[in-house]
């Protein structure tokens, strides 16, 4: 019963019902979360119903920050196994220009720093860019040598895979576009996607 509950809890019909690899989500139903590689670590797609956000594009990207630091034991679980919060909003500056990283943690099992970058609506190719650039500045300036290679995640609410696939190179290990919901699909949209 509490297996059953975990999966509940984690929406892993849901999830399974969404997914484009059905086999990995059982395999995940069955054996628990296990972090080989940084692509184990990502969720698709990631569930934000506790926000409490409503599933459409009236909230801008700093309020859905804002929830989420609101909420930053809900959305670590999200996460997964091992996360821990670092920075919000964490700075950082070369030739007199300055970004900011919207969301940053650390994934004790994988050892790694984990970047997070909000994108309300599409993904575009110049925010898979941006990530590029945080993920190469915290893997030359800020990592250290026993640690492993900075990830870093895009959650948006929609992508285009050939977007995705033709802005990063083909050994890509480190930079990952997962969509998010704010709310979970309703019984007509479950039917559909396990029919479909």
């Amino acid at each position: 019963m509490r297996e059953f509950q975990r999966q509940y809890d984690t929406a892993l019909y849901t999830r399974l019902s969404i997914s484009r690899n059905k086999n990995e989500i059982l395999e995940l139903s069955l054996k628990g979360q296990i972090l080989e590689k940084p692509k184990d670590a990502i969720k698709v797609p990631y569930i934000l119903e506790f926000l409490g956000l409503p599933d459409e594009n009236s909230y801008s990207e700093n309020e859905l920050e804002q929830k989420l630091i609101d909420k930053l034991e809900h959305f670590l679980l999200e996460l997964g196994t091992g996360f821990t919060f670092v920075a919000r909003q964490n700075r950082i500056s070369f030739d007199d220009k300055h970004f900011k990283i919207d969301l940053v943690f650390y994934n004790r099992i994988l050892k790694c720093f984990v970047l997070i970058d909000l994108k309300i609506g599409e993904l575009k190719h110049q925010d898979i860019g941006q990530m590029q650039m945080y993920v190469n500045y915290y893997d030359r300036e800020v990592r250290l040598s026993d640690e492993n290679k900075t990830i870093g995640i895009i959650l948006c609410q929609d992508k285009s895979e050939a977007v995705v696939e033709y802005t990063l190179p083909e050994n890509n290990e480190q930079i990952f576009a997962s969509k998010y919901s704010t709310v979970l699909p309703s019984k007509e949209k479950l039917k559909q996607l396990i029919e479909g």
